[in-house]
Parts: structure tokens; sequence; C-alpha cells
């Protein structure tokens, strides 16, 4: 029998990414590294992990700090095991007409969106592709991520490259590996 899956969500701790992180813990038991700002968030979402069948690790950082997610792409592997899904889902967003938006505000933005989800691909990618994670890693939409988990697999207790929809999408990128 095969392990349950090893996953990293940021934007765990509220909203799509929290769906996302509670699906695979409930259709795979997968252990989760659970990423978001507030501590207190995602210890109450990895009592959901736990409560469906998950292991939740909590890791409380900022996607927009490179060594923050690198450190935690480590330590997930340290202590989960070897990554095999990264799902980037945190993001900022400001509501206001466009000529109204301070510099400050489009930066933050840019910071945890953009660059969050470039710096987590960064981190998966370091530790999937000396396994040969070249080859699999896939960007999917992550709302489809949540929709797909939804129809588990009878052949593989894993999530497989071929049950997600390969799709990129700006700002808001998954590496799936196999």
């Amino acid at each position: 029998m095969q392990t349950p899956p090893v996953v990293c969500v940021t934007g765990a701790s509220a909203g799509i990414g929290r769906a996302i992180a509670l699906a695979f813990a409930a259709e795979w038991g997968a252990s989760i590294g659970l990423i978001a700002r507030s501590r207190e968030a995602l210890e109450e979402v990895a009592r959901e992990v736990e409560r469906l069948g998950g292991q939740p690790l909590v890791l409380p950082l900022d996607v927009a700090d490179e060594a923050a997610v690198s450190d935690a792409a480590d330590r997930v592997e340290r202590e989960l095991g070897p990554i095999d899904v990264w799902v980037n889902d945190a993001m900022v967003t400001v509501f206001g007409r466009v000529e109204h938006l301070k510099p400050e505000e489009l930066r933050r933005v840019t910071e945890v969106t953009y660059l969050g989800s470039a710096f987590g691909i960064q981190a998966a990618l370091r530790h999937m592709i000396p396994r040969g994670g070249e080859r699999s890693s896939k960007l999917v939409r992550h709302w489809h991520t949540a929709r797909s988990l939804s129809r588990r697999p009878t052949a593989a207790p894993r999530p497989r490259s071929e049950d997600l929809s390969t799709v990129s999408v700006p700002n808001c990128f998954t590496t799936a590996m196999t």
C-alpha cells in the first residue's frame, strides 16, 4: 500500500486554500504543510485536517519572504517526507478604482500573489527535480484541483498528475508531482 501524499498549501488558513487542504486530508489522508500568516487560523485548519484523517504541519509565514518559503519546504521534507504536491493559493486583493490605488497596495499584491507563487514553485521544484519531478510537475488551476479531488481515483490512493487538470493561470499556480 502506498503512503498518503505530502502536500503544501499556501493560503491554507481560509477560502479555497483551506478547502484544498481539507480535500487532500479527506480524500487521501495527506500529510499537509499548511502555510499562511495567521498561526491561530492555521491551527484551526490543522484540527480539521486531523479530524479528516490527514497529518498537518502548521507553518505560519509570509509567502512574500522567499527565505521563509524555502525554509518551509525544507521543514516539510524533513518532517513529513518528500513533497508530492505544492498548491499556491495565497493572495492579496485590493478593492477600489485603479487610479486610487496606492503604490504600496499594488506592491503588496504583486509580492504575495505573484512572487509568493514563484517562490513556492521554486521551493517545491528544488526538492522535486532531483527526484525526477521535471517530467511530471504541472501547473493547474487551484479551484479545479479542489473539484478534481472529489473524484477519488480507484486505482491508486495518491493523486496522480492525470487526475489534475493541466492549465496555467496567472498569479495562482499549483505544482503537482506523482
